[in-house]
């Protein structure tokens, strides 16, 4: 059956950097550890799988260069496969406590299965789990597209020299890790205004994604509203995403993930357990803390955690099929209405988070397998596209300019500077001024290698100290000291290094001890940050 519409799916890969060699057992490492076996293991198995029977995925993928390094980082890799290796451990035990409780013990099976799954893959890519995305990329059944070199929020930076580090840093970190030139640029919180345009054209990006009110914003430009692409005064394809379909995959209140059935993601074993048994499994400090190993349901939107009840994956799995085939059921309606009125199929964008599929909402991999498939075996006159490939199909995109936009609460950048942690700017701020200016200063001269190394770590510092996770966790509470000291760190660390060079005293030790905790961007140039010449 010919398409009648098109579906672009994209997930967007995010984890701020976190390294802690230092550590054996960081508590803030388990967020990528998590976020491996739950959210990227179980994708790209669907991935893979999908591939494998002949039905094109048809994803788009945005990998953050911060995420990218950590799943690159050798000393994280070996971290990971202790910390897969402890859960099945573990699992081994609640396995033998499970053997009476057949509900519970059905749960166990699952996770020890995730486990087995996630170490089977990291073994089969030696801990390399770039490589199965590259060759999915390379065989046509997916595009991968990057953010900002460290996720930062770009139009809250004041300077245009701090904008262009964050995309020229992120360009050449793509090309060093998928052997190609990026065409797609993810901005970062979906955070557009339109001084960005020109320095998008500039890094090579041939288009980029803002939310819907960026185009809804100026209805007499955008005829088709957030159902197809536009394109900026100066080329860059611009496309918007579409609320409704967003709406019904991210949201626990109104949309599919706060199901009933589905998995509680805050009733974790590491609360519930006997603590004596469970020590060995928390950090060195005792502390109880997530296990990722979570045997309840939702149960009810109104139900405490205690009263939840015992998960059941099979009943689950039902919900799945039923959400999926709603979904496709909306979208079908979606496109009927355009196509009834225009004449032509619509470009439905839907955006999500990837650590959505999987860590939040457990389901979510099974989920997205299910849509796919459903396209396939229901013969629906739908298709998956990717952003490259419906540019090179469609007509010229009509030219509009969007509207200065984010997502997030009220949608103009609020959740990242308000009244709870407006007081980080200033330190940002004080860092790229100084980076800017001493690049300037040093960007024509002949350095010593120390002086070379000690610029190129401020400047890495410098890219740290501007990730939007530090405003966030701040605003949301959560982790909100890890996230101060972080960002206070970066910003002074690359005061430091500044002025260790200016004064011609650069401490060897702490600069090398910085270089194997921060070790991001490993071909970093300072001079990303000099000011472009007037002349």
């Amino acid at each position: 059956m010919s398409s009648r519409g098109s579906l672009m799916f994209l997930l967007h890969a995010h984890l701020p950097y976190v390294n802690h060699p230092e550590d054996s057992a960081f508590l803030e490492e388990n967020w990528f550890f998590e976020a491996v076996v739950e959210t990227y293991v179980p994708i790209i198995s669907v991935l893979e799988r999908l591939a494998a029977e002949g039905i094109r995925p048809g994803v788009t993928i945005s990998i953050s260069p911060t995420l990218g390094a950590m799943l690159e980082n050798e000393a994280l890799e070996d971290k990971l496969g202790l910390y897969v290796g402890s859960r099945l451990e573990l699992l081994e035990k609640e396995l033998e406590r499970a053997q009476d409780e057949p509900a519970l013990l059905k749960t166990v099976k699952l996770y020890q299965k995730l486990y087995t799954d996630a170490a089977d893959l990291m073994h089969k890519y030696s801990g390399d789990l770039i490589t199965p995305l590259k060759a999915l990329q390379h065989a046509g059944q997916i595009e991968i597209i990057i953010t900002s070199a460290t996720h930062a929020v770009l139009p809250l930076l004041a300077r245009p020299e701090a904008v262009r580090a964050q995309l020229a840093a992120a360009a050449e970190d793509y090309e060093d890790r998928f052997n190609r030139k990026p065409s797609g640029f993810w901005l970062p919180e979906c955070a557009y205004e339109p001084r960005l345009n020109s320095y998008l054209k500039l890094s090579g990006f041939n288009y980029t994604f803002t939310e819907s009110h960026a185009v809804d914003s100026v209805p007499g430009q955008a005829p088709n509203g957030v159902y197809s692409p536009y394109r900026t005064a100066n080329g860059v394809g611009l496309f918007a995403r579409d609320a409704d379909s967003s709406r019904e995959v991210w949201s626990s209140k109104t949309g599919y993930p706060g199901d009933p059935a589905y998995r509680e993601f805050y009733r974790d074993l590491g609360y519930d357990g006997d603590y004596e048994s469970l020590r060995p499994y928390f950090g060195s400090d005792g502390i109880r803390r997530p296990l990722g190993l979570k045997y309840h349901r939702i149960t009810g939107q109104d139900a405490d955690l205690a009263s939840k009840q015992l998960y059941d994956p099979d009943a689950a799995l039902a919900r799945v099929e039923a959400h999926a085939s709603d979904f496709l059921a909306r979208r079908m309606k979606q496109t009927e209405d355009f196509y009834a009125s225009r004449g032509t199929g619509p470009l439905i964008v839907s955006c999500y988070d990837a650590e959505l599929f999987g860590h939040w909402w457990f389901e979510g991999p099974a989920f997205l397998e299910a849509v796919i498939r459903k396209i396939r075996t229901e013969r629906l006159p739908l298709q998956f596209v990717t952003p490259s490939e419906y540019l090179n199909s469609c007509q010229e995109p009509v030219e509009i300019s969007p509207g200065i936009s984010s997502w997030g609460e009220n949608g103009y950048f609020d959740p990242w500077v308000n009244e709870s942690n407006d007081f980080i700017y200033p330190a940002v701020y004080a860092a790229t001024d100084k980076m800017i200016e001493t690049a300037n200063r040093f960007r024509n001269q002949d350095l010593s290698i120390v002086s070379s190394r000690a610029l190129n770590q401020a400047a890495r510092e410098t890219l740290l100290s501007q990730s939007s996770d530090w405003a966030f966790l701040i605003y949301i509470g959560s982790h909100a000291e890890y996230a101060k000291g972080r960002l206070e760190a970066h910003a002074a660390n690359a005061m430091r290094l500044l002025g260790e060079v200016i004064e011609k005293r650069v401490d060897e030790q702490a600069l090398a001890a910085l270089e194997k905790q921060n070790s991001v961007f490993p071909r970093l140039d300072f001079r990303v940050f000099a000011s472009v010449s007037k002349f």
